[in-house]
């Protein structure tokens, strides 16, 4: 949920790091800071808010003319977004950035500072700092290896020692991959951070300890040497660029058409390579945000297919008792690969040995790793926080798997279609705008819709809070007159999502006790309603239908938080890639 970066090298390191944080921010914005070292100096400039403040400050300092560097981005766990808590910290000797959770942080500090250790700031990471710089006496792979055996929690670490010119770098369930560049060498939370001076890359296993100097590295477990594949990614730099559109979340709706078209072309004719899932008897489908609201969508696929479906958010899952019976496949939908509670219940699924599927976006994520079966939605990188290119590539995919198991003519046909059809449906900027007119000064918004048509509800209720701040919720539209009702005042709005046939007509009658309790009605479905908002989709078979409906209210969401000034590719208090509890 912060990001890291770490250059050794030829170059100065300002700017190289610098353009890594920029890449990274999506990861976190409370603060950021540098160190720069430059023989037995460590200079540490760091401040509130965004990169471009750092930058700022930056330019008023006089910095190390020097090749070694670290930096962080914070999105902050424990201690409040001030410069005391900002990253990197600093305890004697040692100077380093983290991401992740140290849960005994408390209890350590406690004991340090009996043992007259001075802090200064109210995180976990100067906790790590102080075990480090007590446990060095010249051999900081010692250091570092009786440190990590003390502390309990989730840790990417970039480390630097006053007394050498090296880079220390180790993760512990938080990402953290080495960088390798021609003469020079990165650590970094992401690939995207580095892409413009290297592609190369090499995954670190968990407690590896990765040492890197100007000429090259070395990885070492229980100082054991480590060999690991040098792996090559095929992201570009550009992907991180704008092309013209004011935010990413735009840019990234826009490039729903030409990814679904190419996932369709990769497998319609290839279907035989994605899992058949009539080898199970039960399905765990696992998710968080919006990957579990994806994994509902897939839910009612495959329970038309006939199959026995459980889904759970992943923080619950893991810390239920789950009965497993040898033929469960466990699906794991994640965007990046790493997000915490997701890899936990995995884990859990795999401790019980049954089958997982990954369905990421992250090729070498520690998911996409260490399940049994993996399907890459292909979305490129994703940089606005709210997902919206990740959601649709998801579906897609699940909705391939139910193909799969029940081939459908109607399915085939209206699939060709989809990309040119989503393509017309997002062009309509100009109607997604008058909607946002209606619903920007709302502080109040609902969403209702009954089987699959629900899971779309929640998904189109979290974007719209995500990116906007409006407060917005999504319910069972069965469930109105069982309380939610109460909460309908005069102009409410209230979206109906009506595209199953089946109930089309109970839910419209759930949109009309709202209308007459005095709520404002939005309609969307497939066909004119007679209500004066309403957005209208072409109609396409019922497993294909969520991918047409879900981006016009990304769309939706987008232009009320622009009417709102929002900071829509970074809204407050979210990280995109949650790698803490």
């Amino acid at each position: 949920m912060c990001g890291i970066i770490g250059y050794i090298g030829k170059n100065n390191p300002t700017e190289i790091l610098l353009e890594g944080l920029k890449a990274l921010e999506y990861r976190g914005y409370d603060s950021s800071g540098i160190a720069l070292k430059k023989d037995n100096n460590i200079q540490i400039v760091k401040c509130v808010g965004k990169i471009a403040n750092l930058e700022e400050k930056l330019r008023k300092e006089e910095l190390l003319d020097c090749n070694i560097g670290i930096a962080h981005t914070r999105w902050a766990t424990h201690g409040d977004p001030c410069e005391e808590n900002a990253h990197p910290h600093q305890i004697g000797k040692i100077t380093l950035v983290h991401n992740g959770i140290i849960e005994n942080a408390f209890s350590i500090k406690k004991r340090l500072e009996k043992e007259g250790v001075v802090f200064h700031s109210g995180t976990d990471t100067e906790v790590i700092a102080a075990l480090i710089n007590q446990h060095y006496h010249g051999d900081m792979q010692d250091a570092i290896n009786k440190t990590v055996k003390e502390i309990k929690g989730s840790y990417a670490l970039a480390i630097l020692n006053e007394d050498e010119n090296k880079i220390y770098a180790i993760r512990c369930e938080s990402p953290l991959i080495l960088g390798i560049g021609k003469d020079e060498y990165f650590v970094t939370s992401d690939i995207g951070a580095i892409l413009k001076h290297t592609n190369k890359y090499v995954l670190l296993g968990e407690n590896e300890i990765v040492e890197l100097t100007k000429d090259g590295y070395t990885i070492t477990k229980d100082k054991k040497s480590i060999k690991r594949k040098v792996e090559v990614s095929n992201l570009k730099s550009e992907d991180a660029s704008l092309h013209g559109y004011e935010h990413f979340m735009m840019k990234e709706i826009n490039e729903e058409p030409i990814l679904v078209d190419n996932f369709i072309k990769k497998y319609i004719n290839n279907i035989n390579d994605l899992p058949d899932l009539t080898n199970y008897k039960c399905i765990h489908i696992i998710g968080c945000g919006s990957a579990y609201y994806a994994g509902m969508v897939g839910k009612y696929f495959f329970e038309e297919d006939g199959l026995k479906v459980d889904i759970d958010v992943a923080s619950e899952y893991r810390y239920r008792n789950i009965v497993y019976d040898e033929k469960t496949l466990v699906i794991l939908i994640s965007q990046s690969g790493e997000t915490a509670d997701t890899i936990a219940a995995m884990r859990k699924a795999i401790n019980h040995k049954v089958d997982t599927l990954a369905i990421v976006n992250v090729d070498g994520s520690t998911i996409a790793r260490e399940c049994t079966y993996k399907i890459l939605i292909e979305a490129g990188r994703e940089i606005a926080v709210a997902t919206t290119k990740a959601f649709i590539q998801q579906v897609l995919v699940l909705s391939l798997l139910s193909y799969k198991i029940n081939p459908d003519d109607k399915y085939l046909d209206d699939l060709k279609q989809l990309p040119q059809q989503l393509k017309v449906l997002l062009d309509k900027t100009g109607f997604y705008k008058k909607l946002a007119d209606i619903i920007y000064k709302q502080e109040d918004v609902f969403f209702i819709g009954r089987k699959v048509d629900y899971a779309i509800s929640m998904e189109g209720s979290l974007k719209l809070k995500e990116v906007s701040y409006i407060h917005s919720d999504a319910y069972q539209a069965g469930e109105l007159k069982h309380g939610t009702i109460s909460l309908i005042n005069e102009g409410t709005i209230v979206f109906g999502i009506i595209t199953d046939e089946e109930i089309k007509d109970k839910t419209i009658s759930n949109l009309e006790e709202v209308i007459s309790r005095g709520a404002v009605p939005i309609y969307v479905g497939t066909e004119e309603s007679g209500y004066k908002n309403q957005i209208i989709v072409p109609k396409v078979h019922k497993k294909l239908q969520p991918l047409l409906v879900v981006p016009t209210l990304q769309m939706v969401a987008y232009y009320v938080a622009y009417k709102r000034g929002c900071d829509i590719d970074k809204p407050r208090n979210l990280a995109k890639s949650v790698t803490v509890e």
